[in-house]
């Protein structure tokens, strides 16, 4: 009896302990990010003050449907197998069916994968190929930022205004350099079919050989040459032409080289004249822009860089979706972002239905310098949706099974 009597209260004293939290807990809408945190820090520590702010504001505002939203955090490793594996602990361990995040594009695929076949919503905010929404797409994945086709196509018309023949390509050789090239030798044949391809320099990713790249490059002489690399990759790169002062007679493009993640540590070494899509924050007089930038900067004494802007517009899209949705259903939610309409720091942009790409834009500009700093000049905004393939093409990339 006196046995029986302690279990009855060892039972009783848990639950009673426990039940405070059940309503707490019920209260919250959980959200699995992951991103590639220890190897891409330029990028995705901005990236990670941006969504912290949405969180914040989301919820200091009431929540989404009553609840606050969460986030459960994990680095993917920068490595598809782990990234595939982290998946799994959040959706599994955690117990959510909402993942969003990813940088490299290999690791996006990855996680586009899983999120196809396990049935769970994935907002991939950063990684850029073309396959998360097109040939690799899937009923469960969205993608926010443009995509390299999206951003190749904003920088094209300054390749053809060039009126250049011959073109030296390089770019980190992995799945997003490789989308990049593809789209950009893609375009360019069809706009201008005598262009030539006079030399492909494509680098382990984190790893350039600078020196031999830009030898080998001069080397054969191309009069326009259309650079992928970002990151450490692209100072290097851009030190080294300096150095050597090469290819100053050939026009250059340079995919992301105007975000303020990797232009700012150049300085007075930002390589001025070339053309870029990117981030000028300070420039930007857009009111929305503005209000976005003096927000976080009284949060972060800081300025936003372009992984702010990604971080924050993929938690308050998730919030919009939900909200829409009237649900976390996967299903529900899924219907919700087909087709939703979003305000950002950038004015407004859709989640499109047929291929569930956003429409959110860029800037595209030359680089200049600006009190010894490297900034972005003659800029302007491209709207993503003025980018984009034909439904009809969309059709024919996009597997039928998709949707």
């Amino acid at each position: 009896m006196r046995a029986h009597a302690f279990i009855v209260g060892v039972v009783l004293a848990g639950t009673a302990c426990l039940s405070p939290l059940a309503p707490a807990a019920a209260q919250t809408i959980k959200i699995g990010e992951l991103n590639s945190y220890k190897s891409q820090p330029a990028f995705l520590d901005s990236y990670k003050k941006g969504w912290e702010m949405a969180i914040d504001e989301v919820n200091n505002a009431g929540g989404v449907l009553g609840k606050k939203l969460e986030v459960v955090s994990r680095d993917d490793g920068a490595n598809p197998g782990d990234a595939v594996r982290v998946a799994e602990e959040l959706t599994a361990g955690e117990g959510v069916n909402i993942l969003c995040g990813t940088f490299l594009s290999n690791v996006g695929l990855a996680v586009t994968e899983y999120a196809g076949n396990k049935k769970v919503f994935f907002l991939a905010a950063e990684p850029l190929t073309d396959k998360i929404t097109w040939q690799n797409g899937n009923r469960y994945t969205f993608r926010l930022r443009p995509s390299t086709y999206m951003q190749v196509a904003m920088l094209l018309p300054d390749a053809l205004a060039a009126k250049k023949q011959r073109w030296g390509l390089v770019y980190p050789n992995f799945e997003y350099g490789q989308s990049a090239v593809a789209a950009f030798k893609e375009m360019m044949k069809a706009k201008q079919p005598d262009v030539e391809f006079v030399t492909e320099q494509a680098t382990p990713l984190g790893k350039i050989d600078a020196g031999a790249v830009v030898q080998a490059i001069a080397d054969a002489k191309p009069d326009g040459i259309f650079s992928a690399l970002f990151g450490g990759d692209y100072l290097k790169f851009v030190r080294e032409v300096d150095t050597r002062n090469a290819l100053k007679d050939s026009v250059v493009l340079n995919l992301l080289g105007g975000e303020p993640e990797y232009l700012d540590p150049l300085n007075d070494e930002a390589p001025v004249g070339w053309s870029v899509t990117g981030y000028p924050w300070n420039e930007v007089t857009m009111p929305a822009n503005k209000a976005f930038v003096a927000a976080y900067q009284a949060r972060y004494h800081d300025y936003p860089r372009v992984g702010s802007v990604v971080g924050y517009l993929m938690i308050k899209s998730l919030a919009a979706g939900i909200a829409k949705a009237g649900s976390t259903d996967t299903e529900k939610l899924v219907d919700a972002f087909r087709g939703l309409n979003m305000d950002g720091p950038f004015g407004p942009f859709v989640y499109r239905a047929i291929d569930h790409q956003s429409t959110l834009g860029a800037f595209v500009g030359k680089i200049a310098l600006k009190d010894g700093h490297g900034t972005m000049t003659d800029f302007k905004y491209v709207d993503g949706a003025s980018v984009l393939p034909s439904d009809a093409v969309v059709k024919t990339l996009r597997p039928a099974s998709a949707d």
